[in-house]
């Protein structure tokens, strides 16, 4: 069984904020909140770079983790999806997850803030495939149609990218690996450490 994922290529972002749009109109999102948002790192400095962040459906979702009413559940590809009518509004799951994906669907006083509003990975919720009731709570479910979420695909750089998590990572493998790009990539230096020289060429591959 697939298990979806998410990926964003700062190479190729461009900060359009077109996936943002496609995903307000799509599932119809309340006013306020944002499921998806661009992300622009060291703006306005040489070298800046944007990323898409929404939620990621975590292997291992800290959402589910500190849910008091366990809420939150796994699908069989691997999506975090949460039942509104058990959600109680309690925000912990904003508080731990590290992308701010659960929001509050409103803005007042703590407990009338309404229950919590994340993305679906256009995996709509525990209703009926495809029903009013569905739609009205969580939005579309177009992965029941065989289609990938609207975000991804409206995506005019294809920097997002969206769907079985193998495929998704080779997809991403075979860019950086053209691109001949290694230690010099945004964000080497925060994952592995200081930057090296150089990389050894890969075999087969022209720069």
């Amino acid at each position: 069984m697939a298990r979806m994922k998410f990926v964003c290529d700062s190479e190729r972002c461009i900060e359009c904020n077109g996936c943002v749009t496609a995903c307000k109109n799509e599932n119809e999102v309340p006013w306020g909140v944002n499921r998806r948002r661009v992300v622009t790192l060291n703006d306005g400095v040489p070298g800046e770079k944007s990323i898409s962040v929404a939620c990621m459906h975590c292997s291992d979702a800290p959402c589910m983790a500190v849910c008091p009413v366990q809420c939150f559940y796994r699908t069989e590809e691997g999506v975090v999806l949460h039942d509104k009518d058990v959600c109680i509004g309690c925000g912990y799951c904003s508080y731990a997850c590290p992308f701010g994906a659960p929001q509050f669907p409103s803005q007042g006083n703590f407990g009338m803030r309404g229950k919590m509003d994340k993305c679906t990975f256009c995996a709509g919720g525990p209703e009926v495939n495809g029903s009013e009731a569905e739609f009205e709570k969580y939005g579309r479910n177009r992965l029941a149609e065989g289609k990938l979420p609207a975000c991804a695909e409206m995506c005019s750089t294809k920097a997002l990218l969206a769907g079985d998590g193998d495929v998704v990572a080779d997809i991403f493998r075979t860019r950086v690996v053209q691109r001949g790009k290694g230690a010099e990539v945004w964000g080497w230096g925060t994952a592995y450490g200081s930057k090296v020289a150089g990389n050894p060429p890969v075999e087969g591959v022209k720069k």
